[in-house]
């Protein structure tokens, strides 16, 4: 027996294969798309991270070059940066004030106030997290005074807050009684105290991006001498304050007199 041809039942059957071939299509495109989103995220994620190490270790080279050149006039070097996901801020002396005290015989005086720049490398919390509130140096420490010739001057902390992780680099200042000298013409002994302070100079607040060669170059060196009386074998109070952190110590004195010297190095930081 001769079936009939039904065209409308061939019709629907067609339909419904292109129907599939669409939603299938539609459907693979539409992963490919999300996990590509995804993986495009990941990889953001990985290069913004990096450029966070990257720019850890490019300050901590930065440092060594200004050390470097601090104390020597008219010397200069620089270190390059590399930012895209975060920020490069340089941030004028105004931003902080910076005071130094001495006390010998129980009185109190202010021999140094200045103020001096820093620099401070920001990326947002959604790249890099390490909670609110987060504080850790990976240069230094908390104190903004040094005793002795080893540590460094630069201070670098690694600091999260209201969405942003920063890195921050300041100099702390050094003291350090360098001698003890009997000088016949006066009878008596003399302490000498150097104190160290390098200042950056920063015209304006700026923020940079990209990549760029940050420069340090030393301006000038320059001197001032404070002379006290130390009556009896005694310990000398000196106090540092650096924007809202102080830190002090005490060095051994010899009967006799005193004289600090504070040095401080005027450096140039420029892009």
């Amino acid at each position: 027996m001769r079936r009939l041809s039904i065209p409308l039942l061939r019709n629907n059957r067609a339909a419904s294969y292109a129907i599939s071939a669409v939603i299938i299509t539609a459907t693979t495109v539409t992963l490919v798309l999300v996990a590509s989103i995804y993986a495009y995220q990941i990889m953001d994620l990985q290069k913004a991270a990096a450029e966070f190490e990257v720019a850890k270790k490019s300050i901590l080279a930065f440092n060594d070059a200004l050390e470097n050149i601090a104390w020597k006039p008219n010397a200069a070097r620089s270190t390059r940066f590399t930012v895209k996901y975060g920020q490069l801020e340089l941030m004028p002396g105004t931003q902080l004030p910076v005071s130094l005290n001495v006390t010998v015989n129980g009185s109190t005086q202010t021999i140094l106030t200045n103020t001096t720049g820093f620099l401070r490398y920001s990326l947002s919390d959604k790249y890099v997290t390490f909670g609110d509130g987060y504080t850790s140096y990976i240069l230094g420490n908390s104190s903004s005074l040094i005793i002795g010739s080893t540590a460094s001057y630069g201070r670098a902390v690694v600091n999260q807050q209201s969405g942003w992780v920063t890195v921050t680099l300041d100099y702390r200042v050094r003291a350090m009684r360098t001698s003890v000298t009997w000088v016949p013409a006066i009878g008596q002994y003399v302490n000498y105290v150097d104190i160290w302070f390098i200042k950056l100079k920063i015209d304006k607040w700026f923020t940079y991006i990209n990549e760029f060669d940050l420069k340090a170059r030393c301006l000038s060196v320059t001197s001032a001498t404070y002379s006290f009386n130390v009556v009896g074998n005694q310990d000398g109070q000196i106090g540092v304050r650096i924007g809202s952190s102080s830190s002090s110590a005490s060095i051994a004195l010899v009967s006799g007199k005193v004289v600090f010297n504070v040095v401080t190095a005027l450096v140039k930081v420029i892009v």
